[in-house]
Parts: C-alpha cells; structure tokens; sequence
C-alpha cells in the first residue's frame, strides 16, 4: 500500500481565540499566540473552528484572524481557515473571501442541527470545494453537529481534487478504520481527539488536530515521531502520561478548561462568549492539579 502523506504536519493546533476583559477579539494576543504556538510543536494551525469560538464570532472578525494569524506565522506553518456553517451558501461565500487573507487551506465542519442526508452533505462539501482553489479538510465530529459524514461519503468527497484530509471526531476506530482504508493515500487522516490520537496513527491517521498542544505540543509531536519511527513503547509511554490531561481539558465545554488553562499559565486569552460560561472553581482547580503534574505550573 502506498504510503499515506502528511503534507500539513504531524500537529495541527485548534488554536483559541483570545478575548479582552469586554470580550472583543484580542488580535494582537492570537498573533503572539500562533507565534509561540508554531515554536513549541505545532506544524500548523486551525483558526476559528470550535476550539476558537466559530459560532460566536463575526464572519468579520474570523476574516481578520485568519488574515492576522496568517501574517504572524509567516509561512512557519501551515494555517487552516475554518469555513463551515451549516448553510451551504454561506459557507461558499466564507470559503471565497477566507481564500484572499494569505491562508494555506480550509476547514470545513460537517453540517450542524439541520441534520443533511449523505447526499445532502456531498453536496454541500462539493460546493465548497468548486468555489475555492485551496485545499480542504473536512471535519467529522457528530457530537456536537448531531450528524454523521460516512466513510462512503467521504470515499466520494476525496473524488474531489482539492479535498485533502478529514479530522475525523466521531469516536469510532472503527469508522476511523474504515476511512484510512477507503480514502486514497493523497487524502490525510486526522485524529480529532487528542485522546484517540495514537490508536488513529496505528489505523491509518497521519497527526491529530489537537487542542492539548496549546500547552504540550512538543510531547504530542514527540509522540507521533516515536510511532512512526517505530519506537511503540515510547510513544505509548508520552500517551499514557499526558492521557489525564487529555481527559481534564474536557472536564466541561471545549474550549473553557484549555481557555483556563493558558491564563493561568500566564498566556492571557480571556474568557469565553457566551452561551459558554467560565470554569468552576472544582473545575479550575482540577486544571490547575493537572497542570502542576505535567511539570507546566509551579
């Protein structure tokens, strides 16, 4: 079998969106936080999917970050512009203005609540891609969109020249398992959990979209290296140790407790807008724990 490419890197952080004290984007803090994000272990960034708050900022403000973030890399590493809505004319319409702020490539979540057929979801990613010549990650997480994109589906979509890599979030190895077996070796496979990240390399995947690498992105990165130079143990032994932090970083609603914990790390990115709400105190204490164990807070 031919072997699978991973053009975007190994890591690719679902980077947050840092807030002022009145909640407006704080762009001059995202620029230093993808400036310090590509020099500890990201090889790319997603900006303005779910970790970033997508549902909540303006099609204006996502237009600026993906122009700012783009700039502050500066080619160090790859920047993804999160496109997807759950209206397919909305999201042609993103996908052709996000194509002219400098970024790398898209992303484009599965449709949410409305909840499309398989034929409807072909459809509305093969618009996307026909209204731009960037290429395009499509992300599966039915969990949170309340519908699933099959591996079939998906088989049909990667058809499509500029469809190049999926973040598969549904949990299922075996799903997963099926997709790294029907998509062309051209067509990456992420992990969208951090969690699943190793099980997904042994399957199939290439890397993990991650949200742990705000604060381990050099551990994550090491962790793949080892698998794919073959060192198993090893990359096993940096999964089970980072597994409590994987699992504390969604105590409650992704992004609060990552938001939580880059502020009290003394990276300041705000709060979050609602409908989400701030951290309890047990919650904020158990992410405070966990990082004291990493060895990241004194």
């Amino acid at each position: 079998m031919e072997k699978r490419v991973q053009a975007w890197g190994r890591v690719l952080t679902a980077m947050v969106t840092p807030f002022d004290e009145r909640l407006q984007v704080n762009y001059d803090q995202a620029a230093k936080l993808a400036e310090k994000l590509v020099r500890t272990g990201s090889d790319g960034l997603v900006v303005a999917g779910t970790t970033g708050e997508s549902p909540t900022l303006t099609k204006e403000e996502k237009l600026k970050l993906f122009a700012v973030v783009a700039e502050a890399v500066g080619g160090q590493g790859t920047v993804l512009a999160n496109v997807g809505t759950n209206n397919t004319e909305a999201s042609v319409e993103m996908a052709k203005a996000a194509e002219k702020t400098g970024v790398d490539g898209l992303m484009a979540v599965v449709p949410y609540y409305n909840k499309p057929s398989q034929e409807g979801l072909y459809r509305h990613f093969r618009a996307i891609a026909e209204a731009t010549q960037l290429p395009i990650m499509i992300y599966n997480i039915p969990g949170r969109t309340g519908v699933n994109l099959l591996p079939e589906t998906m088989a049909r979509l990667a058809e499509l020249p500029n469809v190049v890599a999926i973040k598969e979030a549904s949990g299922d190895l075996n799903q997963i398992s099926e997709v790294c077996r029907l998509l062309p070796p051209r067509v990456q496979v992420y992990s969208g959990d951090d969690a699943l990240t190793l099980p997904v390399l042994a399957v199939g995947g290439v890397g993990v979209v991650s949200v742990a690498s705000h604060l381990v992105g050099g551990q994550i990165k090491e962790m793949i290296e080892f698998f794919f130079q073959g060192k198993v143990k090893e990359a096993a032994a940096i999964h089970q140790r980072l597994l409590p932090l994987f699992r504390v970083l969604f105590i409650t609603t992704n992004p609060v407790p990552v938001k939580t914990a880059l502020n009290q790390l003394g990276l300041p990115v705000g709060g979050v807008r609602p409908p989400l709400w701030e951290a309890e105190p047990k919650q904020v204490e158990a992410v405070r724990n966990e990082l004291r164990r990493c060895g990241l807070l004194a």
